[in-house]
């Protein structure tokens, strides 16, 4: 069913705000998914702070150039394409899109839009599997714990292992 000329104004109003609300914009191939599937999908974006928008191309292009985002190519844009777009970490979208996609090979990563520049198929895959800021917070506090951690079990108590490395320190450094 054609859009009417409002429908399409109101579409491109949504989509424009989307876009400049998004932090990251993934485009994906959906087509072969049950209706079941699809709300599966939105749900588990809406939880992560995405969310899945399928809109006619020409719209998508549109609001992305009136954005200031560089022009969507045609060959990216090729067969029924949806929007997700990540508005509280860049890649969550991503990364709920690509783990869905592992089980469901209809999901299908053709580019994306990130930081103002457009995204091959492969740069959007790569984005989605980026650890998230937890892991990555996660992963650096170990990288400062395991030395401290290591030198305290080396002393007969942590705490007074610690006391001691701090005391050797302040004994290096230069009198004030």
């Amino acid at each position: 069913m054609a859009l009417t000329r409002d429908q399409k104004a109101e579409q491109l109003t949504e989509l424009k705000d989307k876009i400049s609300r998004a932090q990251s914009v993934i485009f994906t191939h959906y087509i072969g998914l049950t209706v079941a599937e699809v709300s599966d999908l939105r749900k588990k974006l809406k939880v992560a702070g995405a969310e899945m928008k399928v809109a006619k191309k020409t719209l998508m292009n549109i609001a992305a150039k009136e954005q200031g985002m560089p022009e969507l190519p045609d060959q990216m844009m090729d067969g029924p394409v949806a929007c997700i777009f990540s508005f509280n970490d860049p890649i969550t979208g991503a990364q709920v899109a690509f783990a869905y996609g592992k089980d469901h090979p209809q999901v299908s990563f053709v580019g994306g839009l990130f930081e103002g520049k457009l995204l091959s198929q492969s740069d959007a895959k790569t984005l989605a599997q980026i650890p998230s800021k937890q892991v990555l917070l996660a992963q650096f506090m170990g990288m400062i714990r395991s030395p401290i951690t290591k030198f305290a079990s080396m002393c007969s108590s942590p705490l007074s292992g610690f006391a001691r490395a701090l005391s050797e320190k302040a004994k290096k450094m230069p009198a004030a």
